[in-house]
């Protein structure tokens, strides 16, 4: 009897199959290196600053500070007050005339005479310089009314009553033969001691 025996087969190994293909996706994120970040950003921040750089030139501009020449304001005063008009004299170029106002356009013969001159000062904060021999005047009754004295301080020999006002700036101011003289401003003491201290005599 023949006996059929195991056949002697060999496991036949299956086939590789073949690798799929490399997504383009994949291959792109594998070249994205960090450098090649940078390369791709620079341009983008670049644009950026840019922008940004013009936008703040253009706004700087326009915030600039406004000056004006207050010699023909104060010659209109002086020429129309019945007393001798006191005026900021010698102030370093860091004080910025901002304002010069007077009502001496409209004033006839013994009318009262007010004069107002606006300071940006070197700190960057407002002085307002005010003389008029009418004590109801606007000018000094928007900062005098309501203020609180605090006792009196002396500059260039001349006493001076200082007050806070009711927005808690300092006001400086003096009175003499019905005209009154008043510094006033969110400046710091110093500043504002600085303005009473130029004042002269109108001289043309």
């Amino acid at each position: 009897m023949t006996g059929v025996g195991p056949t002697s087969e060999h496991a036949s190994t299956p086939a590789a199959e073949p690798s799929a293909p490399v997504s383009s996706a994949v291959e792109r994120a594998g070249r994205l290196t960090f450098a090649n970040m940078v390369r791709s950003l620079l341009p983008l921040v670049v644009i950026c600053l840019l922008l940004v750089g013009w936008q703040t030139f253009r706004q700087s501009g326009d915030v600039g500070v406004r000056t004006v020449d207050p010699s023909s304001t104060v010659r209109l005063a002086a020429e129309r007050a019945a007393y001798q008009v006191l005026v900021p004299t010698g102030l370093g170029e860091e004080y910025l005339t901002t304002s010069a106002r007077t009502d001496a356009g409209g004033a006839g013969e013994g009318d009262p005479v007010t004069l107002e001159i606006g300071y940006l000062t070197p700190s960057e904060e407002f002085a307002g310089f005010v003389v008029s021999d009418d004590r109801r005047a606007d000018p000094l009754t928007a900062v005098l009314d309501g203020a609180e004295e605090q006792g009196s301080v002396d500059v260039d020999g001349e006493r001076w009553t200082r007050s806070t006002t009711v927005d808690g700036e300092t006001a400086l101011f003096r009175e003499s033969d019905g005209v009154t003289v008043l510094v006033t401003g969110s400046a710091p003491d110093e500043e504002l001691r600085t303005v009473a201290a130029s004042l002269r005599p109108y001289s043309g």
